[in-house]
């Protein structure tokens, strides 16, 4: 249900499993309810490696930039040059893969390793390639969150088959193919990016009944 890593799929590909899709509309139900809840600062600074800032202010939107496509390819074929065989996945994720949509211009980047909890198999070398370590979730697909040496990145690191994956990757290929909710998803996010946010990770939180909302439109159109 890939796409080719760097590239947009001529055709969206909504492949899903029963139980997969059943998996991922689970996981989108459990979140959905995140937007009642801001993260205290204690609950964001337990996964975070360094301290966290406070944002206090609204969050930045960029019309949706041709060029991240390029970055991303960039950045991708560095992370493949520095792990080499243990770089299992690496596909353009979040806003910035999907055409037409503004976003934080921040370059979202899944990166799946054959055991992401393992990380004297990666980390030294993404490490000393100038790769920042910022966020550290074992209880949550052991996934891990750097930031890039010369680029606004975020470079996700899970476990090969995790499906978080798939289902950021079903969310981008839906809202590559289908306009309406693309443009749901868009008026939601600039809603809210006016709003005065303590944290970014609150915003992302605030989003999650959306994304649910979308996730099961798109689980359902792969299971046709």
């Amino acid at each position: 249900m890939f796409a080719h890593p760097g590239g947009a799929a001529s055709c969206p590909v909504l492949r899903s499993t029963s139980a997969l899709g059943r998996t991922i509309l689970a996981m989108a139900a459990a979140t959905s309810g995140q937007d009642g809840h801001l993260r205290t600062d204690e609950e964001i600074q337990a996964d975070r490696v360094g301290l966290v800032v406070p944002h206090n202010a609204p969050i930045t939107l960029a019309e949706y930039d041709p060029a991240w496509p390029a970055m991303f390819a960039r950045e991708a074929e560095r992370i493949r040059v520095i792990l080499g065989g243990t770089a299992v996945l690496v596909e353009h994720a979040g806003s910035t893969s999907v055409p037409g949509l503004a976003a934080k211009p921040i370059i979202d980047i899944v990166l799946a390793v054959p055991d992401s909890a393992d990380e004297q198999a990666y980390v030294p070398a993404l490490e000393a390639a100038g790769y920042v370590l910022r966020v550290r979730e074992p209880d949550w697909f052991e996934h891990r969150l750097f930031k890039g040496p010369d680029a606004d990145i975020n470079l996700h690191v899970f476990t090969a088959g995790a499906t978080e994956i798939d289902r950021m990757l079903l969310f981008r290929d839906w809202l590559r193919s289908s306009d309406a909710d693309r443009d749901a998803y868009l008026r939601v996010k600039r809603d809210l990016a006016q709003r005065t946010w303590r944290h970014v990770q609150h915003y992302a939180d605030a989003k999650s009944a959306i994304v649910a909302d979308i996730m099961t439109r798109a689980v359902a159109a792969g299971e046709r």
